[in-house]
C-alpha cells in the first residue's frame, strides 16, 4: 500500500540544477507533497546533515530571488504542492510582504517559518490571509492545550507537528507518546492536514505515521541521498527516485 509522503530538501544544495534534478526524482518516486527549505546561516532545529547542505548552497549563490525562480520551475515541472520553509531572519529581512507574495507567485501552496508564530509572526499570518497561501504552525509536543487552542482558532489547513525535541536528523521512535500527541494536535486542529517529520528516515517508521496524518516528513534522509549520489558521480535524479520509492512503498 502506498503512503503519501512530505520530502524536504535544501534549495541550491548542493547547486541549483541539482537541486532541481532532485525534486523531479522525488515527484517520479512518488512523494506527494515537496517541501523546499530555503537556506540560513544560523538554524535553531537543523541537524548536522542540513546544516552542512545549508552551508554548501549559501557557498553556491543562493538567494530569496534565485530561491523563488527554483521553485517556481518546480511547480512548472509537476503538480504536486510545494511549501517553503525557512527561519523567520529571511523573509522579515527581504520584507514580510514582499516575502509572501513572492511565494504565492512562485507557486508555493505553504510557508513554514517555525520561529514566526502567533501572536508574535510580524504579520506573516496576515500577509498570508492576503495573498492566498497558507502559513503552516509547527508545534511541538511540550505545546500548552491554551496555545494548541490558539492555533486551532486561527484556522490553519496545515499544520507540521516536529514529533520530538531537538533537532532534525536523530532517528526517532514512533511511540505511544507519539501517537498521543498526534490525537492532541488532531483533536485541537480537526479540519488541517497534519504533516509530521523530525527523525523519520525508514519506511517503518513511514508506514506507522501515515494512518494518522496527512503525510510523513522525511528530511535529512534525502539531503543524504543527494550527498551519497553527488560524492558517488552517479544520478541525483535516479537516487531520489529510488529512495521516495522505497519509502512509499
Amino acid at each position: 500500500m502506498k503512503h503519501n509522503l512530505m520530502t524536504h530538501m535544501i534549495a541550491f544544495y548542493p547547486n541549483a540544477e541539482t537541486t532541481f534534478e532532485a525534486a523531479m526524482g522525488l515527484v517520479e518516486g512518488g512523494a506527494t507533497h515537496i517541501e523546499v527549505q530555503f537556506p540560513f546561516s544560523d538554524p535553531q532545529a537543523d541537524g548536522p546533515a542540513i546544516q552542512e547542505a545549508s552551508g554548501i548552497a549559501l557557498e553556491a549563490g543562493f538567494t530569496v530571488r534565485k530561491g523563488f525562480d527554483l521553485i517556481a520551475r518546480i511547480r512548472a515541472s509537476c503538480d504536486l504542492p510545494v511549501f517553503l520553509m525557512t527561519y523567520g531572519n529571511l523573509p522579515f529581512t527581504f520584507g514580510i510582504p514582499a516575502f509572501v507574495k513572492s511565494a504565492r507567485e512562485s507557486g508555493c501552496t505553504g510557508l513554514i517559518v517555525p520561529d514566526l508564530c502567533l501572536p508574535h509572526d510580524e504579520g506573516l499570518s496576515r500577509e498570508g490571509k492576503r495573498v492566498g497561501i497558507e502559513i503552516v504552525p509547527v508545534v511541538a509536543p511540550n505545546i500548552t492545550e491554551p496555545r494548541l487552542a490558539a492555533i486551532g482558532a486561527s484556522g490553519p489547513r496545515f499544520v507540521y507537528a516536529a514529533i520530538r525535541h531537538g533537532i532534525t536528523g536523530r532517528l526517532s521512535t514512533i511511540d505511544g507518546t507519539t501517537i498521543d500527541f498526534i490525537n492532541r494536535v488532531s483533536r485541537a486542529i480537526p479540519r488541517a492536514g497534519i504533516f509530521a517529520g523530525f527523525g523519520i528516515s525508514t519506511r517503518s517508521q513511514v508506514e506507522e505515521l501515515a494512518p494518522l496524518v496527512l503525510a510523513p516528513v522525511v528530511g535529512s534522509l534525502i539531503v543524504r541521498t543527494i550527498a551519497q549520489a553527488t560524492a558517488s558521480g552517479g544520478s541525483v535524479r535516479d537516487a531520489t527516485r529510488a529512495k521516495a520509492r522505497e519509502l512509499v512503498g
